[in-house]
């Protein structure tokens, strides 16, 4: 299809978009629109002109403002710009990994991480990242998890949590569980046998991540058989960490519970 009208007028100009943004809040006179972006008039005209042949917005003596087309286009407008702000402030994150085992309804609301940056370190500093990692968990008060790789510290460290009364919830892909379960057996019981604590057990799922109540984390693999150790996902923001609340409770109903050993 090509891109013409209203379309071009909106996507193949920034300040035309930004003059429309600005008459959404209030209107305005030529002069405080030229104020407002620090322009002359020979450089603004011209893009009001065209906004106004098209009924994007109109004026009122000496005044512009935002016409009811121009509301109902900007009421759509705006989230499709949030969701590519979203996808390019982490562009080589979500370009670079496998996202099939997120649920399209969560990658439809990917606004919701607009907040989150990529902790990304070097293979020689890889512990760094997990030492900002168990300072955040040691926060928090409220831990959900899903792992489908093993870490040889996290049996510990979750039983330590456990002992701690923390409310924790996991999900383990069925080859970390057998590995746990035949490598840290006691480790496990103690887990389970805790007051505040569940464990699910998932088939298989190519990604790793944790929610709690203050920060949200997410490890991805680069194809399906190829784990990035280097790079998480992290966002602190209430948006955030419903979109993992929402993610841990989309596998754990592909789940089944373990109650014992």
């Amino acid at each position: 299809m090509k891109s013409k009208g209203l379309l071009s007028i909106l996507t193949f100009s920034e300040k035309r978009k930004d003059i429309l943004f600005l008459l959404e809040e209030k209107s305005c006179t030529l002069s405080d629109i030229k104020d407002y972006f620090n322009v002359s008039s020979p450089e603004i005209s011209p893009r009001i002109k065209e906004m106004l042949e098209n009924n994007l917005i109109e004026k009122t003596d000496k005044n512009y403002q935002i016409t009811p087309v121009g509301r109902a286009i900007i009421h759509h407008f705006r989230p499709f710009l949030d969701i590519i702000e979203t996808i390019e402030n982490n562009e080589t994150f979500w370009k670079e990994h496998y996202l099939c085992d997120i649920p399209q309804d969560l990658l439809n609301d990917l606004i919701s991480l607009k907040e989150c940056n990529v902790v990304s370190d070097s293979i020689e500093n890889i512990y760094e990242s997990h030492k900002v990692f168990v300072e955040n968990i040691l926060k928090s008060s409220v831990i959900k998890g899903v792992s489908s790789i093993f870490i040889p510290t996290y049996p510990d460290f979750v039983v330590n949590l456990a002992k701690r009364e923390v409310p924790t919830s996991l999900i383990l892909t069925e080859k970390v569980f057998e590995k746990v379960r035949d490598e840290h057996h006691e480790k496990l019981e103690i887990y389970l046998n805790a007051p505040h604590t569940e464990l699910y057990v998932i088939d298989d799922v190519k990604l790793a991540f944790v929610v709690t109540d203050i920060f949200f984390s997410m490890s991805l693999f680069f194809n399906p058989d190829t784990y990035d150790p280097r790079d998480d996902l992290v966002g602190y923001d209430e948006a955030a960490l419903k979109w993992g609340s929402d993610l841990f409770d989309h596998y754990v109903q592909k789940s089944r519970k373990v109650t014992s050993i």
